[in-house]
């Protein structure tokens, strides 16, 4: 079945749909030893990072903390 399109100012448009290209692209190349361990010191110092800062903020999260006595301060006293 031919299904009828809009006609289209250029053929090539027209016909982009089938068109496959026969040119494949170049292999990637392997990364060197020094690529990857850049890569791997680089995702351990984001996570290193990241569970620091947790171990660092978990204290500060916490509800069980006792709160400090609620005195007024120096300033509010001296009128």
């Amino acid at each position: 079945m031919i299904r009828r399109r809009e006609p289209v100012p250029f053929a090539f448009v027209a016909e982009a749909d089938r068109f496959r290209s026969n040119v494949t692209p170049p292999p990637r190349e392997r990364a060197s030893f020094g690529q990857l361990a850049g890569r791997w010191l680089l995702g351990l110092t984001v996570v290193a990072g990241i569970a620091g800062s947790l171990l660092i903020g978990m204290p500060s999260l916490s509800a069980d903390q006792p709160t400090p006595d609620k005195q007024p301060s120096q300033a509010s006293q001296r009128r």
